[in-house]
């Protein structure tokens, strides 16, 4: 393609790319059509890349800007998302897989509070590996924990104290007021360290190795948006990306930020990862994070998926690809080499929002 010509198509550029190396400009171009307006890299302090070399994960960093207002300041807000594998094997004491989860949680949340991060989010069921596709009760459901006074919650209202951050956590709740009954619950915990609320996962997949009914209840508590002093923020964890009237009850609540804590692998979700969350943000005018773990987790007993295939102890790769995305339809890209491909490590990404107007703050 020489100077001056207009990219082909996408498809077009991906076929060449098999065969011959691509012009930087027709990089440009397919980031451009594939990621929107580009974003531009957020600094980060040295000691945020020299504890992310020691400790042995990625940090990335990127802003977004908004066109400057005459009549109301900018609200400048730094959010993050952590994506990352389980510690231990899942053959050690459960105790022992949560702690090692918790401590590499420590780390990475440090280093998002060194790149001034104000809101932060995990992926989901964070505190232990992806267990639902075992169908065992036991030792799995021994990591159900209360949404206000577990140990993981403790730890994490001690770190949004400290920090001055925002965390989002999200759990398998034992609800110890209603005969121990389990959700899929994303905890909201203030910069002061006080439990917001919690909403809980609402749309329960029940396809392929997704057994996620044999452990836990629908959510109700509806679409509930948390005011914080960063702005109004939201969880759709999971599987309720793929109902667009979930995303757009968030919106209808007003919510400004919308985290989608999630765990999904390639042969399933990989394709319609990409745009879901992009979507979601353009048709409700709201930014999104969405947040995908990352590893293959094996398990001790084979377990089948009800489709005929032989028995298999993992559920598959989780590709992570985290990443957030504007209300223009602009998205954070995975890496900023030249290159497309999507992140499969350990990763917290950085992401500044400019916007207009004052957020209104609760605690």
């Amino acid at each position: 393609m020489s100077s001056g010509e207009e990219l082909e198509s996408v498809e077009a550029v991906l076929e060449k790319a098999g065969k011959e190396p691509l012009q930087e400009r027709e990089l440009r171009e397919l980031r451009r059509i594939l990621y929107g307006k580009e974003a531009a890299p957020l600094s980060v302090s040295e000691e945020a890349l020299r504890m992310a070399s020691e400790k042995k994960f990625e940090l990335k960093a990127f802003s977004f800007g908004a066109a400057k207002e005459q009549t109301r300041a900018p609200r400048p807000v730094r959010i993050g998302l952590v994506q990352n594998r389980i510690v231990r094997p899942t053959t050690d004491p459960l105790l022992e897989q949560r702690a090692g989860i918790v401590e590499r949680l420590k780390e990475m949340t440090h280093a998002a509070y060194l790149c001034g991060v104000n809101v932060l989010c995990y992926q989901e069921a964070c505190t232990g590996p992806f267990f639902f596709c075992t169908r065992e009760k036991l030792p799995w459901t021994e990591l159900a924990e209360s949404a206000e006074t577990g140990p993981t919650i403790k730890t994490c209202q001690e770190m949004a104290s400290r920090y001055n951050m925002v965390i989002v956590c999200p759990i398998l709740e034992r609800d110890e007021l209603h005969s121990d009954t389990l959700h899929n619950t994303a905890v909201i915990i203030s910069n002061t360290g006080k439990v917001l609320g919690k909403t809980r996962k609402n749309h329960i997949p029940r396809v392929g190795d997704f057994n996620e009914s044999t452990y836990y209840m629908e959510g109700e508590t509806g679409h509930r948006v948390f005011h914080t002093q960063f702005g109004r923020i939201a969880v759709n964890i999971c599987y309720g990306r793929h109902h667009p009237l979930n995303w757009c009850a968030y919106g209808l609540n007003g919510a400004e930020i919308v985290f989608n804590p999630s765990a999904t692998v390639g042969a399933l979700s990989e394709p319609m990862w990409p745009v879901e969350a992009r979507c979601a943000a353009i048709a409700n005018t709201y930014f999104v994070g969405a947040i995908n773990r990352v590893g293959t987790e094996t398990f001790e007993n084979e377990f089948t998926s009800g489709d005929g295939k032989p028995a298999h102890k993992d559920f598959g790769h989780f590709y992570g690809s985290s990443y957030v995305a504007m209300p223009d339809g602009s998205r954070t890209p995975v890496r900023l080499a030249n290159t497309l491909l999507e992140s499969h490590e350990e990763v917290v990404t950085s992401a500044g929002i400019v916007s207009g107007g004052g957020w209104s703050a609760s605690d």
